[in-house]
């Protein structure tokens, strides 16, 4: 994985980005608009913004004002819908502005959406899920298929190579396609993202949260998720969060849990502990791409029968 992180260079990304972000005042010149008149979309790129960057932001732009417009397009009520600069938009808020610069651009929803992903991943502080998410989208967009197909495509296509088969060519065509966004990204190969980077949309959600807001980095994230209790691993997670633990002292807190679980392994806590590893089993086992892999598919519906058989029989 290339771990630098670097310009988007040429491809699908790259042209949107250079047409619409990089250089937009080749789209329309910059004008000046009430802010009232701006509305943000219902589904934003950024879910989190580091308030000491925001807060030097606001204090910038009080200083010497919106150097940067603001990336919109048109609505039909008249208003306009912001495309980039969803920062800027807010500091001009917490500012208290009249007007805000922007330039205009007729874009649809699939272009504008396009835009918005590509200038979220221009970001040097993204951290991995925010930027899995955003490729993934990206991914989806340009091929008009859901996220969970762009998984199932990069599966089917390591299922293909590992046992030396060809693909169906609308998969090897969208195979391609993948390749190409990915290459224009400048970051993953397709094989590289299927492997690093989509397993961290199966992380527990309390887990994904933290590292969304930006409360815990990856490799602490990582190390906690493999505490498969609930409760336990709410606990680690809570008090690496708020004492900023190392990733020694977690491991080293996981380490001492699990020696107090199995000293308290003949009480009835095992039986919750156990009944919480199946919630946890099953909310993963839904989200797995085994289910794309016919052989796996198959052990997994003859060991349910076999847990079905199991309930039926305790329940007679």
């Amino acid at each position: 994985m290339n771990k630098t992180r670097q310009p988007l260079s040429q491809g699908l990304a790259a042209t949107l980005a250079q047409k619409f972000i990089a250089a937009p005042e080749s789209v329309q010149s910059p004008q000046t608009i009430p802010i009232e008149l701006l509305q943000v979309p219902a589904k934003q790129s950024r879910r989190y913004f580091d308030p000491n960057k925001q807060a030097q932001l606001v204090k910038s732009i009080e200083e010497h004002g919106i150097l940067e417009p603001l990336l919109v397009r048109p609505l039909p009520n008249g208003n306009y819908e912001l495309v980039a600069g969803e920062r800027r938009y807010r500091a001009a808020q917490e500012l208290k502005l009249s007007n805000v610069p922007i330039v205009s651009k007729e874009l649809d929803d699939g272009q504008a959406r396009q835009v918005a992903l590509i200038e979220n991943l221009q970001r040097e502080d993204l951290n991995p899920i925010e930027e899995t998410e955003a490729i993934l989208e990206l991914l989806s967009i340009t091929l008009n298929v859901s996220n969970d197909q762009v998984a199932s495509i990069l599966h089917r296509a390591n299922h293909a190579k590992n046992r030396n088969q060809e693909l169906e060519e609308n998969v090897f065509l969208k195979l391609q396609t993948i390749e190409s966004v990915l290459a224009s990204i400048g970051r993953f190969s397709a094989e590289s993202f299927r492997t690093s980077r989509l397993p961290l949309l199966n992380l527990p959600t309390d887990i994904l949260e933290a590292m969304r807001s930006g409360q815990i980095e990856y490799t602490k994230a990582r190390a906690i998720a493999k505490v498969l209790v609930q409760e336990k691993r709410k606990q680690i997670l809570e008090e690496a969060i708020a004492n900023h633990l190392s990733l020694s002292e977690i491991k080293l807190k996981i380490k001492q849990i699990g020696q107090q679980t199995a000293s308290d392994s003949s009480t009835k806590p095992e039986a919750t502990s156990t009944k919480e590893l199946a919630d946890d089993t099953f909310r993963r086992l839904k989200k797995s791409q085994v289910w794309d892999d016919p052989k796996k598919k198959a052990k997994i519906e003859k060991l349910l029968l076999q847990l079905n058989a199991l309930i039926e029989e305790n329940s007679n």
